[in-house]
This record gives C-alpha cells, sequence and structure tokens, in this order.
C-alpha cells in the first residue's frame, strides 16, 4: 500500500519525500504509520524501476531536497493496480481506503464500479470477528460484552459502508458510457 500512495499523490503533484510522508502519514494516520525506513527504500524502488523521476531543488532554509514526480510508466502502473486491486486491498479496511482515496485517477467509471462491486461482494459474504462451529458469531450471541461492541461497531460500519457502496455504484452506472 505504500507504493500505492507514493504513485498516487505522485499523481496528483511532484513532492519532495518529506511533503510525501506527510500525506501518506495523513492518510493513514496512527493505523499504519510511515517510517524513513520504509518510505525512502520504497521511493528508491519505484525509482530504479522507472516508475518515478527525481530532481534536486534548493530548499527554502535547509539543505537541497529530492523532489519527485510520476513517470508516464508510473501512471500506467498506478492505474494497473487501481483496476485489479489485490484481494487484501479489497479486504483489508485500511488498505482499501488507500485504494479508495485515489481510485479518480481511474477515470473510468465502469472501472471505477467493478472495484467498488468486489468490495461490495465481499462484505456482502457472512462473517465475523469471532466463528462457533464454524459459523459466524453475531452480536446477540457473543457472551462476552466486549465482543458484542466490537461485532456491533463492526455491523453498523459495514451497514453504512454497503450503503455508500451501492450508491457509488449507482451514481457511476448512470454517469458510465
Amino acid at each position: 500500500m505504500l507504493e500505492l500512495s507514493i504513485l498516487g499523490f505522485l499523481a496528483e503533484a511532484p513532492l519532495h519525500g518529506y511533503e510525501l510522508k506527510e500525506r501518506i502519514k495523513a492518510l493513514s494516520g496512527h493505523v499504519r504509520p510511515v517510517s524513513d525506513g520504509a518510505l525512502y527504500p520504497a521511493i528508491n524502488r519505484l525509482l530504479a524501476a522507472g516508475l518515478l523521476d527525481q530532481r534536486t531543488e534548493d530548499g527554502a532554509s535547509a539543505a537541497p531536497r529530492r523532489v519527485l514526480t510520476l513517470t508516464d510508466e508510473g501512471r500506467a502502473e498506478l492505474l494497473a493496480r487501481l483496476r485489479k486491486p489485490k484481494q487484501a486491498e479489497i479486504t483489508d479496511h485500511v488498505r482499501f481506503n488507500t485504494v479508495l482515496a485515489f481510485l479518480r485517477h481511474l477515470g473510468d467509471p465502469a472501472e471505477q464500479a467493478a472495484v467498488l462491486r468486489r468490495r461490495l461482494d465481499f462484505l456482502e459474504a457472512p462473517s465475523s470477528f469471532f466463528y462457533r462451529e464454524g459459523e459466524p458469531v453475531r452480536a446477540e450471541e457473543a457472551g462476552d460484552l466486549f465482543r458484542e461492541g466490537m461485532l456491533r461497531v463492526a455491523r453498523a460500519t459495514g451497514t453504512a459502508e454497503r450503503k455508500w457502496l451501492r450508491e457509488a455504484i449507482d451514481t457511476l452506472s448512470r454517469t458510465a458510457p
């Protein structure tokens, strides 16, 4: 998801490393903080793969800084990753939010709707944090105040997300050529 975030933010504007790190931190927040030890090796991998370019600019009051831009190959890679997110990027809420943050770059409403349908299909399958005899445990059956709370919050969140997904898919379906 770090590479997707890098490609996505650079599709919007050239940035230097610190600005990029701050935008990624704002997107993923405390859930999955990004360290310099993860960010800069990811940037270097993308540079080596020809997905990014860099130039050096004078810093305002500091040392020169590297400004990163997306190459045409980088834009193509971003679009490919958005068209076909990995299953973990559909099933994991934080990862899916990263996909959502940049899905607008995939200009085709039909392709955008297809990604949202994958998430909706996942959310509509019966699931739980807890299982009893192979069956999902419902909040009312948890038998534990705290597990009941987890399940109730997950149910409310899932209900709201499914509603939004259906609305978004409907909107995209009406705008698709």
